[in-house]
């Protein structure tokens, strides 16, 4: 029930609409959040009445609450001091509410660092007039390969944005600015520049690499925090409190650089030797979602935390061992 309820999710609407400037070409475009949070939220109660507890705003000086109508923006210029500013005076600072997406420049996506990436958005044509050109700029930006940087105005703040096509969509990733992000060299870490590492580690290091290889498949992922907690509430819910497992922090101290990668190596080779001997069977070809509902069937213990491969890794030993039974 609780898990339901947290996986449903609205019809979606447009957080923004306007048109991309392709040149000439103009494109009418909707903007639709491509992400949505699954955090778990809590209220704060009263631990006696269990009804949701108010926060006040107070007067730091006085200890009196403060009513709406009496705050203020402030910003702090120096310690203690604060200039105050009206929403008038602010609104005469934003930028032009333009409805355009200007596209800059073209470049090669391998050249943006992921670390500016923000929030993705998916950008829709907007009605049938629109369809024609949208194809047009997608089908174009998919056979060069090129990623437009742009920039936009939405909710009185101008952004940069990265857009590729993909999969006949058009994807658009709001970018922090350069001052936004941190300066590595600011962080006054040791990155270990006398550390330097013996040629047989960095060539053991790199078959651990190889021998770990694969493609990415979002649904092999799963946040298994939130799993556990939805299954904890889920059964606490139902009046079933479930026991819940500890353990210990391991921050992976490292003695033997050499034996520890060499240990690496043979568990890797062994899982894959492993896998390989594994009988035949489809579950490799279902999604996480049903060799999940199979798992709690069969009452396979911490299936909530589990991957897609690990679940499929779960449910062949449980046929191995109905099997030897």
């Amino acid at each position: 029930m609780l898990a339901c309820r947290a996986r449903r999710i609205a019809v979606a609407r447009p957080t923004w609409s306007g048109s991309i400037s392709f040149g000439l070409v103009s494109v009418p475009v909707e903007l639709y959040t491509a992400v949505r949070s699954h955090t778990i939220r809590f209220k704060q109660l009263h631990r006696e009445t269990k009804a949701p507890v108010k926060q006040k705003r107070v007067d730091t000086k006085t200890g009196e609450e403060v009513a709406y109508h009496d705050i203020v923006k402030g910003y702090e210029v120096e310690d203690g001091r604060y200039i105050t500013v009206d929403q008038e005076e602010l609104s005469q600072l934003d930028p032009d509410a333009s409805r355009l997406i200007c596209i800059h420049a073209y470049v090669d996506q391998r050249d943006i660092d992921p670390v500016y990436y923000d929030r993705a958005y998916y950008l829709a044509p907007d009605g049938e007039v629109a369809a024609k050109p949208y194809r047009l700029l997608t089908e174009a930006m998919e056979r060069t390969d090129q990623v437009a940087i742009a920039t936009f105005v939405m909710r009185n703040r101008e952004y940069l944005a990265a857009m590729r096509a993909r999969n006949g969509l058009l994807v658009l990733s709001t970018m922090h600015y350069a001052d936004e992000v941190a300066d590595p060299a600011d962080l006054n870490v040791d990155l270990g520049a006398d550390a330097e590492p013996a040629r047989r580690e960095v060539s053991m290091a790199e078959q651990l690499i190889e021998s770990m290889a694969a493609e990415f498949d979002p649904q092999d992922y799963r946040d298994r925090h939130r799993d556990r907690v939805l299954e904890y509430l889920e059964s606490k819910g139902e009046g079933q409190p479930i026991a819940t497992e500890t353990s210990s922090a391991d921050r992976g101290n490292v003695v033997d650089l050499m034996a520890a990668l060499e240990q690496s190596l043979s568990r890797d080779r062994a899982g894959s030797k492993a896998q390989a001997d594994q009988p035949t069977n489809d579950y490799a070809q279902r999604t996480r979602e049903q060799l999940y509902k199979i798992a709690r069937e069969r009452d396979i213990p911490g299936r909530s935390s589990l991957s897609k491969s690990e679940l499929v890794e779960a449910l062949v030993r449980d046929d191995e061992q109905a099997g030897a039974a």
